[in-house]
């Protein structure tokens, strides 16, 4: 990363995947919190220092009894973010891990080569950007504006792609893993075009992945400048989101006050009543590009659950029949035509 670069995220993926059996690990991990932030994981994630590297050894243990066939990273850093994601219950935390591999199998066209080379075009439209700034809870801020893509321009996958690309860099310091994450989504120019291509089976698995397949804290999801057709958008994605993520989201309409009551004016962009300067989606672009190396390492390798028997029990589920994919579309597009 280019050392002008506003962002502080961590360097590359430095420790190889581990396949059948514990191949030399990387060094002994060392704990970047503050002080502040080891009291806030240990009240808020039952993260205890004393227990910590015991807790990663209970887990890496799981991992090669249940799948011992599973490429995966196995060094206490990675680990750690499982753990921490799922307060530190192993079960959770093993289950998280293998949904986050098997998202992979589930969903090729988003894990296929997917590296920043690939969707410079997204990150070129301003479709999405992090905020230079954390707000008050050290919260970094993914801002997104859905109105700036264009259906006809590329597949709404590739934004998938980007959003995707994004949460694996801004998880990688531990300060993300403990404070979380929090959306800024500008809804400001969709219509129809936009929101007809967001149907449930892909809702199902936007929502799926996020929630349950990858290890991030998603705190809150401010909604502004939504228009009447969000209606419909929002009753697409709720019926796959657990209450309390439900509760997570926060419409603003145009109230820009509303907003900075949420994310102080002192890191908002002026674009949405702030005192920040101009959105920057430049540097983002930049974080991203400059990170291509440690992608292509992790994500253009062989399938990671390949020879893996998973249970019936996983979340990610096969793909829905062309007659289901078309009665849905059917319905998504009359729900929105009403709220249109």
């Amino acid at each position: 990363m280019a050392e002008d670069n506003a962002f502080t995220v961590a360097g590359p993926l430095e420790s190889p995947v581990v396949e059948n059996k514990v191949q030399s690990l990387p060094h002994a991990y060392s704990c970047t919190l503050t002080p502040e932030l080891v009291a806030k994981a240990r009240e808020e994630l039952q993260e205890k220092p004393e227990w910590r590297l015991r807790d990663v050894q209970a887990l890496r243990d799981m991992v090669l009894k249940d799948y011992p066939n599973l490429r995966t990273r196995l060094d206490d850093g990675f680990l750690l973010r499982f753990l921490r994601a799922r307060k530190f219950d192993y079960d959770k935390a093993l289950q998280l891990l293998v949904n986050y591999h098997a998202s992979r199998r589930s969903w090729p066209e988003v894990f296929h080569n997917l590296r920043p080379s690939t969707i410079k075009h997204v990150l070129d439209s301003g479709f999405l950007t992090v905020l230079p700034q954390p707000d008050p809870d050290g919260r970094l801020i993914l801002c997104l504006r859905p109105g700036k893509w264009r259906p006809s321009d590329y597949p709404f996958i590739d934004n998938i792609r980007a959003i995707y690309l994004t949460l694996e860099k801004l998880i990688q310091p531990e300060e993300t893993q403990v404070n979380g994450l929090v959306i800024l989504a500008d809804y400001n120019g969709v219509g129809l075009a936009q929101a007809s291509q967001l149907g449930p089976f892909l809702a199902k698995k936007v929502v799926g992945i996020l929630q349950d397949g990858f290890p991030i804290r998603i705190k809150a999801v401010n909604i502004i400048n939504e228009p009447r057709i969000f209606k419909g958008i929002f009753a697409i994605i709720k019926p796959f989101l657990k209450e309390k993520m439900a509760q997570r989201f926060i419409l603003h309409g145009s109230d820009l006050n509303s907003l900075c009551q949420r994310i102080p004016s002192g890191i908002l962009p002026e674009e949405y009543g702030g005192a920040a300067g101009k959105l920057n989606t430049a540097d983002w672009s930049t974080t991203l590009q400059n990170s291509e190396e440690e992608f292509v390492v992790e994500f253009c390798q062989p399938d990671p659950l390949e020879g893996v028997a998973l249970s019936d029990s996983m979340l990610f589920e096969g793909e829905p029949s062309e007659a289901q994919c078309d009665d849905s579309y059917r319905g998504v597009r009359s729900q929105l035509y009403y709220c249109y």
